[in-house]
């Protein structure tokens, strides 16, 4: 008997999708790279985050390092300082041509009394005495040094003429700035015509000097000495002014009378301390027992010559310079 045929089962189909899905396929993100280890084999886990600045300060840091490890950079490096030493050296001994360092020292070598005392007598010389300098015996018995302005109210100095020089500088700006006249370029202007003023003083001492044959190894810096003790005067007559006129001028007669009074006493300053320098043959006062024999005594006329170039200077010359230098 034939056995009945079955109809098989038709196969299965998945079925496929009509639309295309639009989310985006997400991925896991790529495992963090290892950061890259120092030179110096020290690493971190994390990666270190460096300003641009303190980058650049390192990169720079290191190459100075390496510059300095450098041979050649040592070499030039001693070479260098060696060419400095040697510049310096050239610089002293061509300054020493015209000014010596060693004594131009002597002049700032001042003590606080020193500067007190010192101002008390440029403003008050009236009785003061004696007006000759203090000396040294030297080693031999007979050659002598002048004393320090420390240890000797009449030597000059450098430290006081100085300091008064740009006291008057900056106090005659400050004057210009209460009347509402300052400018920047009144600190170059005036200290211009302060310079101008001395220059020509000692320019003309110094010719006076040679026309007289008066010669002295440290009359040069004496000179520039004694040439800025009128700037004390000339403070304390533009001072006054100031205080009395609020800075609105500096005539009135109260300033006036200061600056005929700091006028005289600076000229009989100037009369008794430059005797010594001006005429060391002819003040007897003045040599100690460690100098030798005194010089033949001068002619008469010589010394009126002397006298009289002595008093135009400090009078006639004195009292041009400080109307020129009070006139803020």
């Amino acid at each position: 008997m034939q056995r009945p045929v079955y109809n098989q089962s038709p196969p299965l189909h998945h079925p496929v999708p009509q639309h295309v899905s639009t989310v985006p396929q997400l991925r896991s993100p790529p495992p963090p790279m290892p950061p890259p280890q120092s030179q110096g084999g020290y690493g971190s886990p994390y990666p270190q985050q460096q300003t641009p600045g303190s980058a650049a300060a390192n990169h720079l840091f290191g190459q100075y390092g390496n510059f300095m490890n450098d041979p050649a950079a040592q070499i030039a490096t001693q070479f260098g300082q060696t060419a400095f030493k040697h510049g310096q050296e050239y610089l002293e001994q061509n300054v020493n041509r015209f000014v010596n360092i060693s004594a131009l020292k002597h002049y700032f070598n001042v003590s606080n009394s020193y500067v007190v005392n010192k101002i008390f007598l440029v403003l008050f010389p009236w009785r003061h005495k004696p007006w000759s300098r203090k000396q040294v015996v030297g080693p031999n018995g007979q050659d002598g040094w002048y004393l320090p302005p420390r240890d000797d109210i009449n030597s000059p100095d450098m430290y006081i003429p100085v300091m008064s020089l740009v006291t008057y500088i900056l106090l005659s700006t400050l004057i210009a700035g209460l009347r509402g006249q300052f400018q920047p370029e009144l600190f170059g202007y005036t200290a211009s015509k302060a310079l101008v003023v001395v220059l020509v003083e000692i320019l003309g001492l110094k010719l006076g000097c040679y026309f007289l044959s008066i010669s002295n190894e440290s009359q040069l810096l004496d000179l520039v000495a004694y040439s800025g003790y009128k700037f004390v005067g000339i403070i304390a007559t533009t001072s006054v002014a100031a205080i009395v006129n609020g800075g609105a001028g500096t005539g009135g007669w109260l300033s006036w009378l200061v600056f005929f009074y700091t006028f005289f006493a600076n000229s009989l300053f100037l009369m008794r301390s430059l005797r010594y320098v001006l005429f060391p043959s002819s003040a007897v006062d003045n040599r100690g027992p460690m100098q030798p024999a005194m010089q033949p005594a001068e002619s008469w006329a010589k010394r009126n010559q002397k006298n009289q170039f002595l008093f135009f200077y400090a009078y006639i010359v004195q009292l041009i310079f400080m109307l020129i230098l009070s006139r803020a």
